[in-house]
This record gives structure tokens, C-alpha cells and sequence, in this order.
């Protein structure tokens, strides 16, 4: 008899809209330091024009799709 595998779920098979990278996962994306983000975020509330959401466990969720932008070179809107 053979062994079935279940499929896991992956940490953003979420839907497009609902995506959102942690503060490292997008300083990553972006080539920069994570307190980078928190440091524009502290002193203006955005990085290049990028509001991130502020978790209830305090951490930010920065949205993929506008992370995902600049990284392409285009202007977060």
C-alpha cells in the first residue's frame, strides 16, 4: 500500500490582495537594511510612498503587490 502525501500550504498562497511581506522579507526584496524600513516608517509613516499595516502583535506587513513594484522599478501609488 502506499503512502498518500497531503500538500501543505505555503505562507503566501494567499490571495494577491490579501499578500504581505514581513519588514525582513521586504528589506530583502529591496536590497536595504530592515531597520531601514522602520526608521522611514518611524519618522515620515511610509518607505517611497509604501504604507505598511501594522499587525496586532505589533510587527508591520508591508503589501507585496507595492514592494513587488518597486523592486520592478515602478512608483508605488
Amino acid at each position: 500500500m502506499q503512502a498518500q502525501t497531503i500538500p501543505t500550504a505555503r505562507r503566501n498562497d494567499a490571495p494577491l490582495a490579501c499578500r504581505s511581506y514581513s519588514t525582513e522579507q521586504a528589506a530583502a526584496a529591496l536590497h536595504i537594511k530592515p531597520q531601514t524600513l522602520r526608521a522611514a516608517v518611524c519618522r515620515a509613516g511610509h518607505y517611497a510612498g509604501v504604507r505598511p499595516h501594522k499587525l496586532p502583535s505589533r510587527f508591520l506587513a508591508w503589501p507585496a503587490e507595492a514592494i513587488d513594484r518597486l523592486t520592478a522599478g515602478e512608483v508605488a501609488a
